[in-house]
This record gives C-alpha cells, sequence and structure tokens, in this order.
C-alpha cells in the first residue's frame, strides 16, 4: 500500500499566500485511491530548484504531447538518461493515461511536487 498523502496542517494555508506555492484540484480518478477526484492540493513550484525528483514523488507534469494540459502522477522510476516514469495510483490501467502509454517525461515537464492535500 502507498503512503497517504499528508492533510496540510494550518499553516499550509498560509504558504498560498507565497508564489511558489499553489492550489491545484484533482480531475480525474488516475490517483485513486490516494488522491480522490476533486481533492485540492498544495503543489510546491520551487521543489526541485534544488534538488531533483525522486521514485515515490507525486508531481505535478506536463502532459508531453498536450503542453495545455497538466496531470498529477507518481514518479515510479528514473531512466538513465535522466527522464522520470510517471504513473497513476489507481490500479485499474485504463483510470490513468501516464507513462505506460506515452513514455517517460523530461525533467523540465515536472512543474512541482504535490506535498499535501486540504
Amino acid at each position: 500500500m502507498r503512503e497517504p498523502l499528508p492533510t496540510a496542517p494550518f499553516f499550509a494555508y498560509a504558504k498560498l499566500l507565497l508564489p511558489r506555492w499553489q492550489r491545484r484540484r484533482v480531475n480525474g480518478r488516475s490517483m485513486h485511491p490516494t488522491i480522490p477526484e476533486g481533492s485540492l492540493l498544495l503543489l510546491d513550484t520551487a521543489a526541485y530548484q534544488r534538488t531533483s525528483p525522486q521514485v515515490g514523488d507525486i508531481v505535478l507534469a506536463q502532459h508531453p504531447f498536450q503542453p495545455q494540459n497538466k496531470m498529477v502522477k507518481r514518479i515510479t522510476a528514473v531512466t538513465k538518461d535522466g527522464r522520470y516514469f510517471l504513473q497513476g495510483d489507481n490500479p485499474d490501467p485504463l483510470a490513468s493515461t501516464d507513462s505506460r502509454s506515452f513514455g517517460p517525461v523530461r525533467a523540465d515537464q515536472i512543474l512541482g511536487q504535490i506535498t499535501h492535500k486540504f
């Protein structure tokens, strides 16, 4: 079983006043049951300025073939050339469009780390 995403404490709401933090709503069931559809999430857009994304991180990423679409996925692997394999937590493979269908994504397509849910 995957680790649950922590619920945001009160101070997390104050972070929304800073430019690096954003609130995002989940559309779709790809991260169910970890993150149910409609959940509000706290996104750290500066999380990877000093460190690289790690396997297990939940991230907001840009779809590689539809740049206007953003998606919340878990990093499940890192390739030797530094690309990231993203996958939804939903056990139904039809519930998630992810790296199983479009391949690994570049680091610049990862827009930030999801740190909490509201």
